[in-house]
């Protein structure tokens, strides 16, 4: 690679490599750039560890000709004999880089290298990523060409290792910051926070599907139990709602003790059918069905005896306002509103009728389906009774 073309590339990426606004562009983009200078890459690798309750890391694999293919790896990954015995390792572990030509007997300890010389690779360099705080990530870049790459062309990929660890870095932190957002808030409430919606008592009116749940016989369980064991049950237990909440487009608000709250938006009316009132409640009610079955099937072996579990959905829609609420140095993103509060109300009322599923009024006409009517009931803080309706199949279970 020649003095001109390596100056462009490292400018280019000093200058944050603006035509490169994922991560994915920004491998794929340096790639073309190293091979229109000269260097005959083949393969290259970006390897990042992401802070993520279930993925310990993401890894972005560029070929020549093709798209760059992004997969994660979970937390079982680094005590694999695949990462173990792998290059890598070596670099995430030492922090220094790494170099075999793949005719070098030596470079047989390795079976990843097994594959890519299967495939024509001749030589192989990874470096580490280095950031400005924290471990280091890593690089690799192979080649095909005979002979392996030149010195000059080491020279380049060594050169770029820095602007590109900062960029990496960068990609990273956003990411870190949209996932844990995601995680601890919502993705819809992360969206906005990121968006600089963060100034307290900024919040948005929208109509949505209410959901809030909670476990039935859950004091008296947290009495008999010990606190790790109900922290398991309880992560059991929300793993039965959570997925079919988030597969059936709602959003997880807060999870307070053994309650959950969610909402499912509905749209303005912009066309979009699958936003109105109908088509969002009968997923809302969908979402509902699977998680009863899950609760049903879930069992926890105690000393004692197998626990079993119920529980109880309260299902509602109407206008919720949706936005920063808190203290002025501790704030919550989170919705508040009459119909939340008639969500509650309704909740107690399914565990007074021993069911598992309860709707308003204004949820069960919005919703086509089997519905029971359970009766009119004086709801504490509202003026007038409330029309409360139950799912068919669960007759047997009043008592």
């Amino acid at each position: 690679m020649n003095a001109s073309d390596l100056q462009d590339l490292m400018g280019w990426l000093i200058e944050g490599a603006r035509s490169a606004p994922t991560p994915v562009d920004l491998l794929r983009q340096t790639c073309e750039r190293l091979v229109a200078g000269g260097v005959p890459l083949w393969r290259a690798g970006a390897f990042v560890r992401t802070p993520h309750p279930d993925v310990f890391g993401r890894s972005f694999i560029w070929r020549e000709g093709g798209e760059v293919q992004v997969n994660t790896a979970d937390f079982d990954f680094p005590d694999s004999p695949q990462f173990i015995n792998s290059p890598l390792a070596i670099v995430f572990r030492e922090e220094r880089e790494v170099r075999y030509r793949l005719d070098d007997p030596d470079s047989r300890r390795f079976p990843f290298f097994d594959d890519v010389r299967a495939e024509g690779a001749t030589d192989y360099i990874a470096l580490p990523m280095v950031f400005t705080e924290g471990p280091a990530q890593a690089s690799s870049w192979t080649t095909r060409a005979p002979g392996g790459f030149t010195d000059a062309q080491l020279g380049a990929l060594r050169a770029i290792a820095a602007p590109f660890a900062r960029l990496g870095e960068i990609f990273a932190l956003r990411r870190t910051a949209a996932v844990l957002l995601d995680t601890y808030v919502g993705n819809q409430a992360g969206e906005r926070i990121l968006a600089g919606q963060i100034r307290r008592g900024h919040a948005e009116s929208m109509q949505a599907a209410i959901w809030l749940s909670d476990l039935r016989g859950f004091t008296a369980l947290s009495d008999r139990l010990s606190p790790q064991v109900i922290v398991e049950i309880l992560n059991q237990y929300f793993d039965c709602q959570v997925p079919a909440i988030r597969k059936h487009g709602g959003e997880i608000l807060k999870f307070m003790g053994d309650g959950l709250l969610a909402v499912f938006p509905i749209s303005e009316d912009d066309g979009n059918s699958n936003g109105q009132p109908k088509q969002v409640c009968a997923r809302v009610l969908e979402a509902a069905r699977e998680a009863r079955a899950g609760v049903d099937a879930m069992h926890y072996l105690s000393r004692d005896a197998v626990e079993r579990f119920r529980f109880g959905v309260a299902l509602h829609i109407g206008g919720v306002l949706f936005g920063n609420i808190g203290g002025s140095n501790r704030l919550d993103f989170t919705c508040i509103g009459p119909a939340v509060n008639l969500a509650a109300r309704l909740e107690k009322i399914a565990g007074r009728l021993h069911r598992t599923v309860v709707a308003s009024a204004a949820f069960a006409e919005a919703c086509a389906c089997d519905w029971t009517d359970l009766g009119e009931f004086p709801i504490a803080g509202f003026s007038r009774a409330q029309r409360v309706f139950g799912l068919a199949d669960e007759t047997s279970l009043q008592g």
